[in-house]
């Protein structure tokens, strides 16, 4: 599985469980820290590869550590439908 698939799956799951607001919210409080929780993800992405959510991991944390990616994040997290 791609990085790019995984992260759509982990996304996807989240929408439909309503989870997508929640996480947006959480985007915006903890943007400041977005480049610290990134490195926390790429430190906990062993751990990940256990539950295969490895590749989500590492993907996401790429996302974390860009500006651009942040708005990526959010588009994806507010969007109806994944591309």
């Amino acid at each position: 599985m791609t990085d790019e698939k995984a992260l759509a799956d982990w996304i996807q799951a989240a929408k439909e469980r309503g989870g997508a607001p929640l996480l947006l919210t959480l985007l915006d409080a903890l943007e400041p820290l977005a480049p610290v929780l990134a490195q926390s993800l790429l430190v906990a992405q062993p751990v990940a590869s256990l539950w295969r959510a490895g590749d989500a991991s590492r993907e996401l944390a790429d996302l974390l550590e860009a500006p651009a990616g942040l708005l990526e994040l959010r588009r994806r997290l507010g969007d109806e439908s994944l591309e």
